[in-house]
């Protein structure tokens, strides 16, 4: 039975994550994993009593239903198996398909109170999650983050050992200053001198307990000295990129990133990215003589509050770098860490758990942010007002990032239009109105899920996936990935993935920061065609990997080697092919690889080089 017909079967949509096991005479060793891996994710369902083999389902049943229901409850609920009891009593059902029995397991999503879900009472081995092609057991890195996100005490006021007020800048304390007492100048704390005003907002700490004083996380982020900064947090990076050119071989015409020309810390840099945001938005703004806003639209609100939640939110304590991109018709933010809520209750409002609140707290004092859970509602308002197409939220759970894209595009404009009848043809004015929408969606974000569309369209989710099975049946879209893992692009879609290629440029880059010139060297050797046949042949060559959940390590390091054989090919474009995680890609393959001696890097002196490339080694056993 194929999986999209055992899934109507199971009266179960496309947009949820399933894993099927035997489990014929007793409970899968292995649903523990799943469980964890589930829970720390978004949730999905453990379907028992179903056998795969090459994408390919059989019903076998359960021999013993409620034998293994029994046992399923007595580990689910034992602490020296799962850490947390996270299912419920409705949520384990016995139901028959073809006669036979199988049951039904669904695993919520754990909040993050209870993240890390891990079995075998240790969090660093084991602690799960999921993505794509399975379960995934967590680096020591992840496991942290969480831990880190568990606790009520706030991120951000932690003493830093080591660190005092000389590590700040007192330029920009004196610019705070200004914008304090502008705002409001009679303020009882603009009299105090630093120390006290950092006490007071939160900068300075002293723990009454213990009798420890110094500068805070916050104190040191908002207001510090760049080298002062990179000494606490190695991994420490901002970058704000934009590219207004219609060059596709430009990666940006300007930027702002740590260069050693500004004190790169999270004020200074608030500032210099927003006026570049708002710099030529077609709408009408202005400034009084004290710089405060005067007559702004929702639009330039909006930008300011997602500008602001990023740096609030983000985990400073993650190795992944912050990165903002302003292009011709969309604003990407990209920060470390997950959300501290559900993506639902994100849009719906009300809802607010900021990861640094005193950072916040800082923001807020000069009249930036908004207050609780009601940030994202303005952001959502200024872009209907606009008819523009609706901000949209990811978190990528491979790099533990949360993106958010600002598209400044109406629904369906003309232009794109056009594009969309020159690759789908002239029936695309004869579709109705939802699958206008979804082509238009993944003409402006690359790739799109079910998910992604509902907050677009009032349709039921099986109405979206109903449209989306049309759309591939008859050649509009390209189909990736199974369950909720589920995505959709164009044919031949070129579009970019900016935000993963930036994330992947910087990962291992704490110690040695490239300098801008660095992103200028010759790259178009390495430049494939989407058209070309090469890209074609290669794509070929990845047939066996590339539109399958699990392979062996074995048939994916051939797979690599075959495609790298005659040219040097970067991460990205290895991705592309073999339709994988860059990152998933890098640490499970391609540095092993690398290490392995079976394949050689095009910058050996520089493997953090933003162009670094792979070929394989023609000592290797091909």
């Amino acid at each position: 039975m194929e999986l999209e017909n055992l899934i109507q079967r199971l009266n179960l949509g496309e947009d949820y994550d399933y894993e099927f096991k035997a489990s014929q005479d007793k409970l899968s060793k292995d649903v523990w994993e799943t469980v964890s891996a589930f829970a720390n994710t978004s949730g999905g369902y453990i379907i028992l009593g179903v056998t795969e083999n090459k994408q390919k389902f059989k019903i076998n049943g359960i021999n013993n239903p409620t034998q293994q229901k029994k046992d399923f409850w007595n580990n689910h609920n034992n602490p020296q198996k799962l850490s947390v009891p996270i299912c419920q009593e409705s949520d384990v059902t016995i139901t028959k398909i073809e006669d036979k029995d199988i049951i039904i397991i669904k695993v919520p999503p754990a909040n993050r109170l209870q993240r890390p879900v891990y079995i075998n009472k240790n969090p660093i081995t084991g602690t799960y999650k999921r993505y794509f092609d399975g379960d995934h057991q967590c680096s020591e890195e992840e496991v942290k983050q969480m831990l880190r996100d568990q606790g009520n005490e706030a991120q951000d006021s932690q003493v830093l050992d080591h660190f005092d007020m000389n590590d700040l800048d007192s330029g920009t304390i004196k610019i705070y200053r200004q914008r304090f007492s502008n705002r409001e100048p009679d303020h009882p704390w603009l009299i105090l001198n630093d120390q006290e005003l950092m006490l007071q907002l939160g900068g300075y700490n002293k723990d009454r307990n213990t009798g420890k004083e110094g500068l805070t996380i916050a104190g040191l982020l908002m207001f510090g000295k760049e080298r002062s900064i990179l000494d606490a947090f190695s991994h420490y990076h901002l970058d704000y990129q934009e590219n207004l050119s219609n060059d596709p071989e430009q990666r940006w015409t300007y930027r702002i990133t740590l260069d050693g020309k500004w004190e790169a810390n999270l004020f200074n840099f608030y500032h210099r990215v927003y006026n570049r945001l708002v710099h030529d938005l077609a709408v009408p703004f202005k400034l009084d003589q004290n710089s405060i806003r005067e007559d702004e639209t929702h639009v330039h609100e909006a930008l300011r509050e997602v500008l602001v939640n990023s740096l609030i939110h983000a985990d400073y304590l993650s190795t992944k770098p912050m990165v903002i991109f302003k292009l011709h018709d969309i604003f990407w933010f990209s920060n470390p860490g997950r959300l501290r809520i559900t993506i639902s209750q994100l849009y719906e409002g009300g809802i607010s758990e900021p990861r640094n609140p005193n950072l916040q707290k800082m923001f807020k004092m000069i009249g930036l942010g908004e207050k609780a859970g009601s940030g994202f509602a303005k952001i959502l308002r200024a872009w209907k007002e606009q008819q523009w197409f609706i901000p949209l939220v990811r978190e990528k759970l491979d790099l533990d990032i949360t993106t958010v894209a600002l598209p400044m595009i109406s629904l369906i404009p003309e232009q794109v239009e056009k594009e969309l009848t020159a690759i789908v043809g002239t029936n695309y004015f004869n579709l109705p109105e939802l699958e206008k929408i979804i082509l238009v969606l993944a003409h402006k974000f690359g790739k799109i899920s079910n998910t992604n569309i509902q907050y677009h369209s009032q349709k039921h989710p099986r109405d979206i996936g109903d449209s989306l099975k049309y759309l591939v049946d008859n050649g509009c879209l390209e189909k990736f990935g199974h369950g909720r893992w589920t995505e959709y692009s164009l044919p031949n879609n070129s579009l970019v993935n900016l935000l993963e290629q930036a994330n992947s440029d910087h990962l291992n880059d704490s110690s040695d920061h490239l300098n801008d010139s660095s992103d200028h060297l010759d790259d178009s050797s390495d430049h494939l065609d989407d058209s070309s046949d090469h890209l074609q042949k290669l794509v070929t060559i990845a047939t066996p990997v590339r539109d399958k959940r699990k392979v062996s390590k074995q048939l994916m390091e051939e797979i690599i080697l075959k495609i790298c054989q005659n040219q040097y090919l970067t991460q990205q474009q290895l991705a592309n092919i073999l339709n994988r995680s860059p990152h998933t890609l890098r640490t499970s393959y391609l540095t092993p690889m690398v290490k392995n001696n079976l394949l050689i890097l095009k910058y050996p002196d520089t493997p953090t080089h933003p162009h670094q490339s792979y070929l394989t080694n023609p000592n290797s056993n091909l």
